[in-house]
């Protein structure tokens, strides 16, 4: 056998000083220390900068950032030097990261974090910028974990050299695919414009600055389209995007949008230990006397709730039917509750709307609802009909009849007609307990209408308007009698009338069983 003789290799010392030195200025580089001009163009704003809002957002020392030296891709046009500054880690920071460990633990809190820094490019989608977006969604979709991004941006980047960003993007599928399967929170601050409008659109809550300006296209796309010429403070601010239900939540400024998002995601993250509750007793107190006077019932949903644990979706749009989350015993709750300040509780158009997508949100997370009903019913007649009340109505009805999470219905004044049927998710039979206060009332329709129409010629056949008033009063007392809750439940329309001061009580129990 023949040895084949090696020459020796020399050695190739390497200046391992000199290696990490390198090492450590890149790394600075892409943080806000090696960064400070345009950091400071951001504070001057009285904004944050990106990683300022990572650091608030997840437990300390808990992210795992990927791709963090990337670069656009413009160094055909560009030194390196200056992309590395200019353009750090293309402007998306994404990672893995624990959020509201303190509570949960931490296999409970993983959560894939994308937050866009406008700093960069003013936030635009670049090549890399894409790439590294695809990899999180892949790991939300693989390792099914909840979504909190951060969405400011200008949309689409055309300035990138180095490769061709053709429309054969998985971003945006990927991205709106995981809508029901983990939840998804999209955060703005400042201009959201086309590409990155289209992120915050698709996601499961939706929470905004005072500061947001948020539109499907920018000023220079606008314009471009021969649409004219405007101001990027005229494209979507905050007033018209609540109103129109796009935001769901409005914050402060960042430091409060970042409290929100973690709010907001304790509640899919599971049961608190500890909690307190308001005095049960002063329920009662909340409904007036006089059937026909309207209250704040929003001081009867912070008063069962758990303390300080209550945080509503959409207050300005669909203003018939509150929606929002939270805890009872530290247990997460979805709630829909009729505003009787608005439409004296009819659930018209944009309300039926806006309970149908949050009775879908939280059938797709397994979260209990919880319904407080004082409706009349649908809203009705020519203007309603204009909206598509058959269409969005019935929409509600759907939603409610695919309902799999635990439903408690609560009734606490009024449950009259098909508006009733929809708040208890198709039949007052379907919660998995029906309760009513003894304040509640029933029927096909409101009492007053029903009188109106069911006696009309008894009515007409009086013989002057003193004598109407003392038959329709008659009747009208007639009927609340029948259709009162005590009654009611004798007939076993409902499951029990309950002492207000109970309520927690008995939705926990409803819960357990």
């Amino acid at each position: 056998m023949t040895r084949i003789k090696t020459q020796p290799q020399p050695a190739i010392n390497v200046d391992k000083d000199k290696v990490f030195d390198e090492f450590q200025d890149r790394l600075k580089g892409t943080l806000d220390e090696g960064r400070p001009t345009p950091i400071a163009k951001r504070h001057a704003r009285g904004y944050r900068s990106a990683r300022e809002n990572l650091d608030d957002l997840c437990d300390t020392d808990s992210f795992l950032e990927y791709g963090q030296f990337a670069v656009a891709a413009q160094r055909r046009r560009r030194e390196f030097d200056d992309l590395k500054i200019n353009t750090a880690a293309d402007g998306i920071i994404t990672g893995l990261a624990t959020i509201n460990t303190d509570l949960f633990g931490e296999e409970t809190s993983r959560a894939v974090v994308i937050i866009n820094d406008y700093t960069v490019l003013a936030g635009t989608q670049g090549v890399f910028h894409h790439k590294k977006l695809d990899r999180a969604l892949e790991l939300a979709h693989k390792l099914q974990l909840p979504v909190v991004m951060y969405a400011e941006g200008g949309g689409g980047r055309p300035g990138d050299t180095d490769y061709e960003l053709s429309m054969d993007l998985t971003s945006f599928s990927a991205w709106a695919g995981l809508s029901g399967q983990v939840p998804t929170i999209a955060v703005n601050n400042g201009y959201c414009y086309a590409g990155n409008a289209a992120l915050f659109g698709c996601a499961d809550i939706t929470i905004a600055t005072k500061s947001s300006w948020i539109g499907m296209a920018g000023p220079a796309m606008i314009e471009g389209g021969g649409m004219g010429v405007y101001k990027p403070t005229d494209i979507g601010p905050i007033e018209t995007q609540t109103k129109n239900g796009v935001v769901d939540i409005v914050a402060e400024d960042e430091a409060d949008a970042t409290r929100i998002a973690q709010q907001v995601l304790s509640y899919f993250q599971g049961s608190v230990e500890h909690w307190t509750c308001p005095d049960q007793n002063k329920l009662w107190e909340l409904m007036p006397a006089d059937r026909r006077y309207t209250y704040k019932v929003r001081r009867i949903i912070t008063t069962l709730a758990d303390t300080d644990s209550f945080i509503e979706i959409r207050p300005n749009y669909g203003c018939g039917i509150i929606t929002g989350f939270l805890r009872i015993e530290g247990k997460p709750f979805g709630v829909i509750c009729n505003d009787c300040q608005f439409l004296g509780g009819a659930i018209d158009a944009e309300a039926s709307l806006t309970a149908a997508r949050f009775l879908n949100l939280c059938n797709n997370f397994a979260l209990p609802v919880l319904s407080l009903c004082d409706t009349p019913g649908f809203m009705v007649g020519p203007d309603s009909e204009i909206e598509g009340g058959v269409r969005k109505m019935s929409d509600l009805m759907v939603a409610g009849a695919h309902l799999k999470s635990p439903m408690i219905a609560i009734i606490l004044r009024k449950g009259y007609g098909l508006g009733a049927i929809a708040m208890t998710g198709g039949s007052f039979g379907r919660p998995v307990y029906s309760a009513s206060w003894p304040s509640g009332e029933f029927g096909a329709m409101g009492l007053e209408g029903a009188v109106h129409l069911g006696f009309k010629k008894e009515l007409e056949a009086t013989k002057t308007a003193a004598e109407k008033d003392v038959l329709f009063n008659k009747l009208l007392n007639a009927m609340y009698e029948r259709g009162k809750a005590t009654t009611a439940a004798t007939y076993l329309e409902i499951d029990a009338v309950i002492d207000p001061a109970d309520t927690r009580k008995v939705i926990m129990q409803a819960l357990g069983s």
